[in-house]
């Protein structure tokens, strides 16, 4: 069934926080940071917070991890570091803080990325998981991976309305011990 065949589900709008990584850009340069905030809100959900934080990764697990253990914030989506360059690190910062991984969410990121930027898609490292109940999606920096994992992955998969099954129908059930 097609995302557009689920009128019948009521929409329920997540709480969503943005990190940028990135040693040279600002809220001004911050182009896939805007894409996202914009495509967030288009699909009705909420920007709980968003922040730039450099290519450290005690930086960035220190945001993920503020993020995580605020109860307020939902999901959270990186932007940046996926890369294989000495400075990439988010992966390694993200990594540890996960209850479960979801081995899929690259897999598939790479494959359709695959369709665009051919082989040049083994370079990207992005990952998702589960943390505390919490979403996080890290996707590459540049616009158009964004672009390829919200409009493809991530949208349908955080909204109720989507079938057989989403990501967003296992919130409650997310922290069962």
């Amino acid at each position: 069934m097609s995302h557009d065949d689920n009128k019948n589900r009521e929409f329920r709008p997540l709480n969503i926080a943005l990190l940028t990584v990135s040693d040279s850009r600002t809220e001004a340069t911050d182009k896939s940071g805007a894409l996202l905030r914009e495509r967030l809100e288009s699909a009705g959900h909420q920007l709980a917070e968003k922040a730039i934080e450099p290519d450290d990764m005690y930086r960035i697990r220190a945001t993920v991890s503020r993020w995580i253990a605020e109860p307020g914030v939902q999901v959270i989506i990186t932007t940046g570091g996926t890369g294989v360059t000495g400075r990439d690190g988010t992966p390694e910062a993200v990594l540890p803080l996960l209850d479960k991984v979801i081995d899929g969410f690259g897999e598939v990121f790479r494959a359709i990325s695959y369709q665009d930027i051919g082989t040049s898609t083994l370079q990207s490292r992005c990952v998702a998981g589960v943390a505390n109940g919490t979403y996080l999606f890290c996707l590459p920096g540049s616009s158009n991976a964004c672009a390829t994992g919200w409009d493809h992955l991530i949208v349908t998969q955080l909204d109720y309305r989507t079938r057989p099954c989403n990501l967003a129908e296992l919130m409650p059930r997310l922290t069962e011990r």
